[in-house]
């Protein structure tokens, strides 16, 4: 993780206390209040990414070990000039997307992934519901930058820069933004992303931008009211469970699997896959709904 995420930290406890403030007293209009259970799930949010950056900084020097090898092997000499940067941008953003639609779509990856869709509310604290075990699956993506000719330090600072961008894209106080929702990603396509709503599930995985989901077939726009949360719920703010109820999971299911098929399904197949239908995923779920309109 690069430092900058560690300088950003005070800038992220400040935007969540202002954000409090604005929705508090928009709530106070309507009128209500902040509840407790939306306080203790902030809490949560917030003790899961200090746990993330704790678990990165024992990962990141092991990463960085194997990008600076990769490095000595590139292909290209690409520099660390403005077009390099440009280019970089472009590439991380690309890898983002693949990494994160295989978070979604591949069982293992979404095990690491899901804690960060578990909170039932919508606001910059759940920005920072991060995984205590994606430090582990981020390189299995990004191995190709440092090997392509990008310097190890350029990769962590654009991930970095990318990370606090999609920061802010976690709240509801930002509804459209013009013809910027053609190309970036923003608050009301994030949104989308943490439905649980059969339309919304598994779309808008980009990261700055959106036109990879645009190119891609997985973009959707923000048209009903989105219901975040999980397909069903883990309701703890337990940061155990938080963290590793979806291994636990498929631990499980690995174990009762019957056949070389089932048991490598348990780790590959999308989540929700069954063989017996019992489950569904959520390709499975749009094609039903699609099915009974």
């Amino acid at each position: 993780m690069s430092s900058i995420l560690y300088f950003a930290v005070p800038l992220f406890l400040i935007t969540l206390g202002l954000e409090a403030l604005l929705v508090r007293r928009a709530k106070q209009a309507r009128p209500a209040e902040i509840t407790g259970h939306e306080r203790k799930d902030a809490f949560a949010s917030v003790a899961m990414g200090i746990g993330n950056m704790l678990v990165s900084a024992v990962v990141q020097g092991g990463v960085l070990a194997l990008y600076f090898w990769l490095y000595e092997q590139r292909v290209f000499e690409i520099g660390q000039g403005p077009w390099a940067w440009l280019l970089l941008f472009v590439l991380e953003d690309f890898t983002y997307y693949w990494w994160h639609r295989a978070s979604h779509e591949v069982r293992f990856l979404w095990a690491a992934h899901v804690n960060h869709h578990s909170s039932e509310h919508y606001d910059l604290s759940t920005a920072l519901r991060q995984s205590w075990t994606t430090p582990f699956t981020v390189p299995l993506f990004y191995w190709w930058l440092p090997l392509l000719g990008f310097h190890p330090l350029m990769i962590l600072t654009q991930i970095a820069l990318s990370l606090i961008y999609q920061y802010f894209l976690h709240t509801e106080l930002v509804k459209k933004l013009g013809p910027l929702e053609l190309v970036l990603n923003t608050p009301s396509h994030h949104r989308v992303h943490h439905g649980t709503n059969v339309e919304y599930l598994d779309r808008n995985h980009g990261g700055i931008l959106i036109i990879w989901d645009r190119l891609f077939g997985t973009f959707e726009p923000e048209r009903a009211r989105v219901v975040y949360g999980l397909t069903t719920n883990i309701r703890t703010f337990n940061l155990v469970q938080i963290a590793f109820h979806e291994w636990r999971a498929l631990f499980a299911d690995f174990l009762r699997a019957r056949g070389l098929h089932a048991r490598l399904a348990a780790w590959f197949a999308p989540p929700g896959w069954s063989a017996d239908k019992s489950s569904l995923t959520a390709h499975e779920m749009r094609a039903m709904t699609r099915e009974s309109a």
